[in-house]
């Protein structure tokens, strides 16, 4: 079928102003929030509803199209990327079908913004606990399909640990439903397995999340240190004593002056070398005896000083130092690459030195901000996309680190996916029978390989099962 027949029979379906045909249009969707990486997709459409995605899906299914599903486009590894492939955009599907605030579960299509969705549940005194730095625009579609995390995922975990159940529309247009909002599901657990495909397995049309209370207590801690390894150190002696905040997060020198040159300046301290935000929430007893242990941990550890909110304001204002710590790095230069990585967290001083060698090696400025209590890390380098020399410059350093992460018992992502980005690395992490394994598991919901070709398994490990397949 010709771009130009099947355009037809999408706006047929769908109506003309939600089939994006010109380049102008199309190139709004020619990459996600990760410089470097650019592909133009032939068709972008636009489905207001679980209905229309499944019309949609069938056409393509029928003619063989491959597609891309994309929700906000603050993916960081490239990957919602349609190279001359049709991109079905989830945005307009916003609706907050239900919240049932005696279990604990809403309703919501996958364009709800994560923020929006906190926003409605906070009258019932509940929360939504994935947390994202993008939390302002990414969608809960697009948290599903990255097993998206966030600062306060040490203590409650990733968006794994609070989706109940989602209804999938399968490569073919069929509609099926992993899990259960109401009890535990019998059988495999296909919604486990769904969460983190990165749209390769369909596309989540509605999502059953969990919902918990508020604290009735919390407590926000910011320490500043004169290196970088010593708030390294505090944070494996802070988990060593048994206590799970409910977050601790670290920032380096140069993300600390970049927030506070920037209009979500917090309060950091310029002269710091790192600054650890460390907070507990739960019941008012116990906490503040907590409060002291931390404290006591950043002071041995070589902490200048440890500094405790005693406003919502004041916590807010820590907090929005931290969250807005990407968009502070981002005016330093035209782009911004944020690379994610996991390392054991007593490895966390090695490879701090590490990354700061392999920046200097190459010429880069690499700044780190990262979530230092589950050892996920997020390199930082503000460059110009368009120099030549100085993107080549910080892949080569991305690499390197990558690497390093890998080289130290780590992985190659906590949140922010495979994609496109990270695919060169597979091979380095995984076995030729696991990349095989993962291939397998794909070609169950997607044998013809059309939903985000190209994604998380190098194509060589599919090939090269398909040739062993019966």
């Amino acid at each position: 079928m010709t771009r130009d027949a099947l355009a037809a029979h999408l706006r047929a379906l769908i109506g003309p102003r939600w089939v994006k045909e010109r380049t102008a249009e199309r190139t709004a969707y020619d990459a996600d929030a990760l410089p470097g990486y650019r592909a133009l997709p032939s068709l972008v459409v636009l489905p207001g509803s679980r209905e229309e995605i499944v019309s949609v899906v069938r056409l393509l299914a029928a003619h063989g199209i491959p597609f891309v599903p994309r929700g906000a486009g603050t993916g960081l590894s490239g990957g919602s990327l349609a190279n001359d492939t049709v991109v079905i955009g989830l945005n307009r599907l916003t609706r907050i079908h239900s919240i049932d605030a005696a279990n604990h579960i809403a309703h919501v299509e996958p364009g709800v913004v994560n923020a929006v969705l906190q926003r409605a549940v906070a009258p019932f005194g509940l929360l939504y606990a994935p947390d994202p730095s993008s939390q302002a625009a990414c969608t809960i579609g697009g948290n599903v399909a990255e097993n998206a995390g966030g600062p306060h995922c040490l203590k409650y975990g990733v968006t794994l640990n609070h989706i109940a159940a989602v209804t999938v529309c399968l490569p073919n247009g069929e509609l099926v439903q992993f899990g259960s909002a109401v009890s535990e599901p019998d059988g495999y657990d296909l919604c486990g397995l769904f969460i983190g495909s990165e749209g390769c397995f369909g596309i989540a049309t509605d999502v059953w999340v969990r919902l918990l209370p508020v604290a009735p207590a919390v407590r926000t801690l910011l320490a500043d240190f004169s290196a970088m390894t010593d708030a390294a150190r505090a944070v494996s002696a802070i988990i060593a004593t048994g206590i799970v905040p409910a977050a601790l997060e670290m920032m380096d020198q140069a993300t600390i002056r970049a927030v506070e040159a920037s209009i979500y300046a917090a309060g950091y301290p310029t002269d710091a070398a790192a600054v650890l935000l460390a907070e507990v929430d739960g019941l008012e007893a116990g906490l503040d005896a907590d409060v002291r242990t931390i404290e006591r941990c950043c002071r041995e550890a070589g902490a200048r000083d440890v500094r405790i909110a005693t406003t919502e304001t004041e916590r807010a204002r820590l907090w929005q130092g931290r969250k807005k710590a990407f968009g502070a790095l981002g005016r330093i230069a035209p782009h911004l690459v944020v690379q994610d990585a996991v390392v054991p967290r007593t490895r966390l001083p090695a490879v701090l030195d590490a990354i700061a060698a392999i920046g200097a090696r190459h010429g880069v400025n690499v700044c780190n901000v990262f979530h230092a209590g589950d050892g996920n890390l997020h390199p930082n380098i503000s460059y110009d996309a368009d120099n030549a020399d100085e993107s080549a410059r910080v892949h080569a350093a991305m690499s390197e680190i990558m690497q390093a992460c890998i080289d130290a018992g780590g992985t190659i992502t906590g949140e922010h996916g495979v994609g496109l980005d990270k695919l060169g690395y597979m091979d380095a992490l995984f076995t030729e029978p696991s990349l095989a394994a993962m291939c397998a598991v794909r070609e169950v919901f997607d044998p013809e390989r059309r939903a985000n070709p190209g994604k998380v398994v190098p194509i060589h490990a599919c090939r090269e099962w398909a040739g062993r397949a019966p």
